[in-house]
């Protein structure tokens, strides 16, 4: 696995305006990328939405590939609904951090239900999704940041078993150990994880990806399905 990382930078660095100007920085870095393959390659681009999607438009726009979604969500325990202790797609694909317990039982599969149903429930509000089929092409999986990875990892697993040539992650921002993070949560079972992560920055303390944005208002279902019904309009 190959990454590009255009800088380090500082922990306590504003990085980027907005959604929007992330994404057109990253579609740039991107088609830098894309452009010393063959020109025949075929991309398309999945949003973790719902931040994913604004950073994710430029990208697909820049390639002039198609633009999808694939859901992904935390798993939580109801004490604490910060804490990730897995990962699932609305397909149903999952990954657990490896501190859970399999013995946890009911209440563990209680947690998985439940962030599941949230997964199906909002991939069901994009009614209008183009659901591309990526096998031989190049899917890159864009989101606005990267924390502890769970959900981007958990979407990588999914996509693998749609064939795609290859996965490359893509995010504006990342802690510095993201890249082995997800290679260790690939399954072993997959032939490979992830192909290229292109990550702008990789500040160092992180803490949190809203400390790189100046402006990280939670964009709301609406807006993030505005977003890509306007990819589709223009």
């Amino acid at each position: 696995m190959s990454l590009s990382r255009l800088s380090q930078g500082s922990g306590n660095a504003t990085i980027f305006v907005d959604r929007h100007d992330a994404g057109e920085k990253l579609a740039q870095a991107v088609l830098a990328e894309a452009q010393t393959l063959p020109d025949s390659t075929k991309f398309v681009v999945y949003a973790l939405p719902r931040g994913g999607l604004p950073v994710a438009a430029p990208v697909a726009r820049a390639l002039g590939c198609p633009l999808d979604v694939i859901v992904a969500k935390k798993i939580t325990r109801p004490e604490n609904l910060e804490l990730a202790i897995g990962a699932v797609t609305a397909d149903g694909q999952v990954l657990w951090q490896k501190t859970v317990s399999s013995d946890q039982g009911r209440s563990r599969e209680e947690a998985l239900r439940v962030a599941q149903t949230k997964a199906q429930a909002q991939l069901a509000r994009f009614v209008d999704r183009p659901d591309i089929d990526p096998e031989g092409a190049i899917a890159l999986i864009v989101d606005d940041g990267i924390a502890t990875g769970m959900t981007m990892a958990v979407a990588v697993k999914s996509l693998r078993t749609r064939n795609p040539l290859e996965i490359w992650v893509c995010a504006p921002v990342a802690p510095l150990g993201m890249v082995d993070s997800l290679r260790r949560w690939s399954d072993a079972s997959e032939r490979r994880g992830v192909d290229r992560a292109i990550i702008l920055a990789t500040p160092d303390p992180f803490w949190s990806v809203s400390r790189f944005y100046q402006v990280f208002t939670q964009v709301e279902t609406d807006e993030a399905l505005a977003c890509l019904q306007n990819f589709y309009k223009n």
